[in-house]
């Protein structure tokens, strides 16, 4: 099968073969040299990640087509040597090299010979921006950079306060020991679940997350957490719960089922105004081949999100309008929920404000169906 593309030589041969596999259909950058080194082959995604149009660089030297260095500055043609070098080597692992101007670009390389040791038919290279993992690795240092802010304030807290007792504690009255104490106590409550929020995160990003499913009351789920908010002191009247009835059987799993209401609900009180209604209903099971499921929705009175940040809401790191918090729970609750095979989505309540709506499949295990 030619490798060719259009112009390029070889490029009529095979027309069945060229329908099957057109290089130019790949998503990675393809850059093919013949046995004599000049390039055969420049697909468009090459074109696109170079800057360089195929018109240029077929025929020419694949050193000169595609001049890489690497990050110490030295030329990757000359270093490697493809055609000259060892007889036995038939490949480069990728590496990120530079294009002319200083851009990033991982390249890996295989060469084609006719035996083991015999000499170079074809170097095959293969280009991928790194734009994508640009972007994961900003994301990685802007995490690094948040949990370092988020733990600094409650551990030089925790300093201070215990550093002043061990070194006071007679000079403090039992109420002010009281006090420091159960400053102390909130800031370590905070700091693990800081921690906590990044286990989760490290186990959605994996694809890692356990998901351990039991018989689970969702609507008894919303009231606990409702009678906590009115236990700190929140009036009755702020929560309206509907539950619609029947409810299919939700098998999920109860402690992180609790940590999206928690969220979820925590979202609405802080941030929400008015009423805030949880309304679950059975629902259309947003997995494939299954029927049933359960869908929560919760929602509140409030200002609502921007319409043009919507779609920002799920990501890390955001708040919305008010500063506060990691910015990270509303990342967890939708990892959480896509890990029980279920959907989450945002948008405005009837009453103007914040609407969170998400769907579990019922998922009842095999031996029950």
């Amino acid at each position: 099968m030619s490798v060719g593309t259009s112009g390029a030589p070889g490029a009529q041969a095979g027309e069945h073969a060229a329908h099957a596999c057109d290089p130019n259909d790949l998503p990675d950058g393809l850059v093919v040299a013949d046995e004599q080194g000049r390039v055969v082959c420049y697909n468009t995604a090459a074109e696109r990640i170079t800057g360089t149009p195929a018109a240029e660089a077929l025929g020419r030297r694949l050193e000169k087509a595609l001049p890489l260095e690497d990050l110490e500055g030295r030329r990757w043609w000359q270093l490697t040597d493809p055609y000259g070098g060892l007889a036995i080597r038939t490949r480069q692992p990728e590496r990120n090299l530079l294009l002319p101007g200083g851009r990033e670009v991982l390249v890996s390389a295989r060469y084609v010979r006719g035996g083991p040791t015999g000499p170079v038919e074809r170097v095959v290279v293969c280009l991928r921006d790194t734009e994508a993992r640009r972007r994961t690795e900003r994301s990685h240092a802007e995490l690094i950079a948040t949990v370092a802010h988020e733990l600094r304030s409650p551990l030089t807290s925790v300093k201070g306060f215990t550093a002043t007792l061990l070194a006071k504690w007679e000079r403090f009255t039992d109420d002010q020991k009281r006090l420091m104490l159960e400053t102390v106590d909130a800031d370590a409550d905070r700091v693990t679940r800081l921690i906590a929020e990044l286990l989760d995160i490290s186990r959605i990003d994996s694809g890692r997350l356990e998901v351990r499913r039991q018989p689970v009351d969702i609507g008894a789920a919303v009231g606990r957490h409702i009678q906590a908010y009115v236990a700190a002191g929140l009036t009755a009247d702020r929560f309206l719960l509907r539950i619609e009835q029947p409810l299919p059987q939700l098998w999920a799993d109860p402690d992180k089922i609790d940590q999206v209401l928690s969220n979820l609900l925590e979202n609405a009180v802080r941030h929400g105004e008015g009423t805030v209604t949880i309304d679950v209903t059975p629902a259309a099971s947003p997995r494939e081949g299954e029927d049933t499921g359960t869908s929560v929705t919760v929602s509140d009175e409030g200002p609502g999100i921007p319409e043009e940040s919507m779609n920002r809401v799920f990501t890390r790191f955001w708040r919305g309008s008010k500063r506060g918090g990691t910015g990270l729970g509303l990342y967890i609750v939708k990892g959480i929920v896509e890990a029980h095979g279920g959907a989450i989505t945002v948008g405005r309540a009837p009453g103007g404000g914040a609407e969170f709506r998400f769907t579990l499949p019922v998922a009842a295990p095999a031996y029950l169906t």
